[in-house]
């Protein structure tokens, strides 16, 4: 049964930087896509930022503008979010999720979810 649980919201001030992570059970096998979404408050859920495994691809969504870096520790079966330069807009629950290919994943056609953290900025 993979599980998929994400740690290190909270909340913050404008400009300010947080790091998530998202760390995997470990029957997870090695192989899929991953990536981060967000979902504001009332709103629709968007992705955020996308890994490819083996060669290690990154994509990000417009709105991150160079302030967020996707990254993965595959020996701890982490993937993490810095994000650097958080407005207000960034508000959101981010959720982690895994799909077999990379379109799948931005099509938020994923086979795993973890159930979020939080993050606020004000």
């Amino acid at each position: 049964h993979v599980q998929l649980v994400e740690s290190g919201g909270g909340s913050v001030e404008s400009g300010g930087s947080l790091r998530l992570a998202c760390t995997a059970s470990p029957s997870m096998q090695y192989g899929w896509c991953m990536g981060w979404f967000r979902q504001p408050t009332g709103k629709d859920y968007e992705g955020v930022a996308s890994l490819v495994p083996f060669h290690g691809a990154t994509n990000y969504a417009d709105f991150v503008e160079g302030r967020f870096t996707i990254s993965r520790d595959s020996a701890k079966k982490t993937l993490y979010l810095r994000m650097n330069r958080l407005n207000t807009e960034d508000t959101a629950m981010y959720y982690c999720a895994a799909a077999s290919t990379v379109g799948q994943l931005w099509r938020g056609d994923a086979a795993y979810w973890g159930r979020g953290t939080q993050v606020t900025v004000s």
